[in-house]
């Protein structure tokens, strides 16, 4: 039996982490440790994901203070490298592109443990953003590679990463988003909020590069005050988002709730009219779900989403936002694809690879993978 050491921290990871820990514990070669580093450890935004995606409870929590991402990463890669030192696992998998991700891959490679980066090669191209840094370093001292798109397979052998190293598998997160849609679906958070499906925008702003600068955020606020005269405007609300917004001139008909747990907001996004958000996960979820999203930002690393789904990149000036998003609000139907291998099974790839390469030890660190499946 081969220890997997799954790390888990913000908010987007449980999403990615789950369908693989599920999976693991179905098979009789492999077993899952999860260890959390705490970095959003709250009931808003950790343990509600537990319980919403049947996840177990970690078999490790570092429980990392706030602070700087610098002292974040130091705080988890010295608690990180005394775990792996009293419990070596034979693979460290890390997810997504937080600074739980890096973390736990600088340590593993470190100490010589073999890392599994899942949603590799996704690029944005802009290094100014600290998940772009994340996902270059991560990739760089990874063995296995599991890709959700094309374009990370082609990011990733531009960059020189060996092709047997890479895995086109499909994505992790659209495995939750299907396996839980139907409960999701039953979520009375529309009754809660005094909601019918289809009669409201859902908003996700978070990204330092729109609430940090006060100019910026200023301009979203007066957007968002806007469409709110349009119809009602639902913002879940990033704690630090919050700090942000104190003072801010908000209309009656914004609706702000606290961070929401995954069930609820999958809910939400899915009976939306319009989703406007500046997250990654988010653009992908929405093409699944049917749902226009406008991406408030310059660039994505998901481009897939733009060349088959709902997603419009609208740029990070807010007030031509408005246009587009009253555009939206106006069209009647929505068409789009589905990307390749996201079917839901994701997880069960990434999985039945790792069976095969982890039989020994030594044929991993000593043997090429072959990124046949």
């Amino acid at each position: 039996m081969k220890t997997i050491s799954c790390i888990v921290g913000a908010r987007p990871n449980f999403m990615k982490i789950a369908p693989i820990v599920a999976e693991v514990a179905r098979s009789e070669t492999l077993r899952a440790r999860l260890i959390h580093t705490g970095q959003h450890y709250s009931a808003e935004m950790s343990e509600t994901f537990f319980r919403d995606l049947d996840l177990p409870l970690p078999d490790e929590c570092l429980e990392t203070p706030t602070g700087t991402q610098t002292e974040q990463t130091a705080f988890m890669m010295r608690a990180l490298e005394r775990s792996f030192c009293g419990n070596r696992p034979d693979l460290v998998l890390v997810v997504g592109d937080v600074t739980s991700t890096v973390a736990g891959a600088l340590v593993a490679a470190r100490l010589g443990i073999p890392v599994a980066h899942v949603e590799a090669g996704l690029r944005s191209f802009d290094r100014r953003m600290p998940e772009e840094l994340n996902r270059v370093i991560t990739d760089a001292i990874s063995e296995f590679l599991f890709v959700t798109e094309p374009s990370g397979v082609r990011n990733l052998k531009t960059e020189g990463v060996p092709e047997d190293r890479i895995f086109f598998v499909g994505n992790v997160m659209i495995d939750t988003l299907l396996r839980f849609r139907e409960r999701a679906m039953q979520s009375e958070v529309l009754t809660r909020l005094s909601l019918a499906p289809k009669s409201y925008i859902l908003v996700t702003i978070h990204r330092p590069s729109n609430v940090d600068d006060p100019r910026q955020l200023h301009q979203i606020t007066e957007l968002l005050n806007e469409l709110s005269g349009r119809l009602p405007v639902v913002f879940p609300v990033h704690p630090r988002t919050r700090q942000r917004l104190a003072g801010s001139k908000l209309n009656r008909e914004l609706i702000l709730t606290p961070a929401l747990g995954y069930l609820d907001f999958v809910r939400l996004m899915a009976d939306a009219r319009l989703v406007l958000t500046d997250s990654g996960g988010i653009q992908e979820e929405t093409t699944i779900l049917h749902v226009p999203c406008l991406t408030l930002r310059e660039n994505t690393e998901r481009p897939i989403t733009i060349d088959v789904g709902t997603n419009r990149l609208i740029g990070a000036n807010p007030a031509a936002a408005l246009q587009f998003a009253l555009e939206a609000l106006d069209r009647n139907e929505v068409r789009c694809g589905v990307p390749e291998l996201w079917d839901g099974h994701a997880s069960r790839r990434i999985t039945r690879i790792l069976e095969r390469k982890l039989v020994s030890l030594e044929t991993l660190l000593g043997a090429q993978p072959s990124a046949s499946f």
